[in-house]
């Protein structure tokens, strides 16, 4: 479903009262959640933002999303929790398991096949027909996808395990997930521990012998990807051992900066900070670069969920990515209240739970002193065409209402040169009306703040007698 490339429609700060109904929808749908878990799913003072938007096939979706990450998703009146969801509760799905190297055909769109699905020891969870599902790897409890079960656990053995199994919603690496902060799935160690690795350890012979055919009907491995699932691994070709052997070292790097952190930071690009400090100075240096170049005083108030999300986000330098979990501030309002103490900004609560920037001081010494660095410089044009997957952002058309004069009206705007049938903005509207009043004096005597409605005015445009016109 999110395969491809998505429509953001819209993205607001969710209501008290739409938050209090999202965690009465979700405690019904997920039974097993604890008040205490629910809390975490839907949270009751932290930022949560409902994003509607539309998938590459023209489906309506609801994202709700608390920080960046989105935790749920609802389509058809119905709601899904997302990977990221799921790594914080990994038993709140009957999970069926998969092997890596299937992975990459779901990331490409595909099903889950049943003779891709490891039937355990204990056998497979009872699921009817239309159950929703979580899809893991061996090895690893934390679940990588969410799939709608096609048929139940006692169709699936009756046909032998052949045909498809499971109609993926939803994947680690796919566009939802990208939406959010891209981390890696967590390693969660596998409730039958030692019966699964005895299983793996014999499948690796017959793997050997395979070894031709998964590596032509696989995609390449992402270096992304966790490689201490199950301690599995695919085998080498003798063809791309040479190439392996160079990459080797690269790939390695790559390793070591996704467990420092996941600030995909180059390595010589690191310095003796400790990682928080190093999140803290980028999330210092998007804040003052998205203030001096991005936000305009025309746009203030602003919504600080949208700050975060379409300002900051779009000023962090390409290969670097802001978590503000793993920065001094933990919460981004925090931080927001450390810069208001700064007296660099001010944030209000303009609607119950909802609050907005309201005032940036552009004059204070921290923005005027902040130089933009090159890099980020160079990649400005490029940042406000294009979101961060290279896709064209869409930009919503600007809607103006305006009015036309018909013959009725013709004699009341026939003295400012307008015609019948010309076209006027609400403001050149009351511009004519109050310069008619003003020439033709018809300001009432008795109390200014009313106009008579003699001539034109009044047979024409049918307007109250005691119709209320500033004049100043």
């Amino acid at each position: 479903m999110f395969a491809k490339a998505f429509r953001v429609r819209s993205n607001t700060a969710i209501k008290g009262s739409d938050r209090r109904k999202l965690r009465a929808d979700v405690a019904a749908t997920f039974p097993t959640l604890s008040a205490e878990q629910l809390s975490e799913v839907v949270p009751s003072k932290e930022e949560l933002n409902v994003i509607k938007l539309y998938t590459h096939k023209g489906d309506a979706v609801t994202v709700y999303a608390n920080s960046r990450n989105p935790v749920l998703f609802e389509m058809g009146k119905t709601l899904y929790p997302t990977v990221y969801t799921l790594w914080a509760h990994p038993d709140l799905l009957p999970a069926f398991t998969t092997w890596p190297p299937v992975l990459h055909k779901l990331v490409g769109g595909a099903d889950l096949m049943l003779p891709g699905v490891v039937v355990p020891s204990s056998g497979l969870p009872q699921v009817d027909r239309g159950t929703l599902c979580a899809i893991t790897l061996v090895g690893n409890r934390a679940p990588v996808a969410i799939g709608i079960a096609t048929m139940s656990t006692m169709e699936m053995l009756a046909a032998g395990m052949k045909g498809k199994g499971f109609t993926v919603l939803h994947i680690y690496m796919d566009q939802l997930w990208s939406f959010g902060d891209k981390t890696c799935p967590p390693t969660i160690v596998s409730l039958e521990g030692e019966p699964v690795t005895e299983h793996v350890e014999e499948e690796e012979q017959d793997d050997k012998g395979e070894e031709g055919r998964v590596s032509e009907n696989s995609l390449p491995i992402d270096p992304s990807l966790p490689t201490d699932i199950g301690n599995m691994s695919l085998s080498e070709t003798a063809e791309s051992a040479e190439v392996e052997e160079s990459e080797e070292t690269s790939a390695n790097e790559a390793a070591e900066t996704i467990e420092e952190g996941n600030l995909d930071v180059p390595q010589e690009l690191e310095d003796s900070r400790s990682p928080q400090e190093q999140m803290d100075a980028l999330l210092h240096q998007c804040f003052f670069h998205a203030l001096k170049c991005k936000v305009k005083k025309s746009e203030l108030p602003l919504l600080t969920s949208t700050f975060l999300s379409n300002y900051i986000f779009s000023c962090c330098p390409k290969g670097q990515q802001i978590d503000i979990k793993k920065s001094s501030y933990k919460k981004f309002s925090k931080f927001l209240q450390s810069m208001q103490e700064q007296k660099i900004l001010q944030v209000k609560e303009l609607s119950k739970g909802v609050e907005s920037i309201v005032d940036v001081d552009w004059r204070h010494d921290s923005i005027r002193s902040f130089v933009v660095p090159e890099i980020a410089a160079s990649e400005l044009p490029a940042q406000d065409s294009k979101g961060a997957d290279g896709e064209q952002l869409y930009h919503p058309p600007e809607i103006i209402p305006l009015f036309g004069i018909s013959s009725k009206m013709a004699p009341l705007f026939q003295e400012s040169g307008y015609k019948k049938g010309s076209t006027l903005s609400s403001s050149e509207v009351r511009s004519v009306v109050i310069n008619y009043v003003k020439t033709n004096e018809l300001v009432d005597e008795t109390n200014k703040k009313y106009v008579r409605t003699e001539t034109a005015l009044g047979r024409e445009s049918r307007i109250a007698i005691l119709w209320p016109v500033p004049i100043a």
